[in-house]
């Protein structure tokens, strides 16, 4: 199936779901997210680490810097195991990202972080377990992956603001749904989960949507 085809199938499955869904979906139009499946687990889940809390440019800046301790390749996991913390801090990473980047780099090897090829054989559920085992790696980060390196289209981060605040907005509730309440809600959108969280973090931008 063509991306165009499956987010036309998403959006007309969202739209069905109220008129709530109906009103945003037609506001904001074509679903148009845009997962990159170039990399790698590993290297997914580590440039996910720098880049959390961070703006864009200046996560970029840690990975170029990450990628220049070792020429210009991003390096491999024995490489990231080898650094002394003092060196990875030099890039920018803090000392709990350093001690998080390593703590993914050794699960690599050890094969606890899966190959991509291994990945693809394992269910949404069943992988985040795993990897939120790793000491830093939390549920958003490997959800993240799975939307935009793995390409899962069934996957809900019930735990973001936006997603929740986006909920909020759309029902008119007076605070925002707790990730557990959400994430029950959502089995409703299943199996279109991502298209319906692109959805929900465009309401906040949204103005002029009408929503009751």
């Amino acid at each position: 199936m063509s991306e165009a085809c499956r987010y036309a199938t998403a959006e007309a499955f969202m739209r069905g779901r109220d008129e709530d869904w109906a009103a945003l979906v037609d506001h904001v139009g074509p679903c148009r997210h845009d997962p990159k499946a170039a990399r790698e687990p590993y290297e997914a889940l580590v440039r996910a680490i720098a880049y959390q809390q961070l703006p864009a440019k200046a996560g970029d800046a840690m990975i170029d810097r990450l990628k220049g301790l070792v020429g210009s390749m991003f390096p491999a996991p024995a490489q990231i195991v080898a650094f002394h913390p003092g060196q990875l801090r030099t890039c920018g990473f803090s000392t709990a990202k350093a001690a998080t980047i390593q703590a993914i780099a050794q699960g690599a090897i050890d094969g606890l972080v899966p190959t991509r090829a291994g990945a693809d054989q394992i269910d949404d559920e069943a992988l985040i377990t795993q990897l939120v085992s790793i000491k830093g790696v939390g549920r958003w980060t490997v959800e993240m992956m799975l939307m935009y390196s793995f390409q899962r289209t069934d996957v809900l981060p019930a735990s973001d603001f936006g997603v929740r605040e986006g909920y909020r907005v759309l029902k008119s509730l007076p605070e925002q749904p707790k990730p557990a309440t959400l994430r029950e809600l959502a089995q409703a959108w299943s199996p279109h989960r991502t298209a319906a969280a692109w959805y929900l973090w465009r309401i906040p931008r949204s103005h002029g949507l009408a929503v009751t």
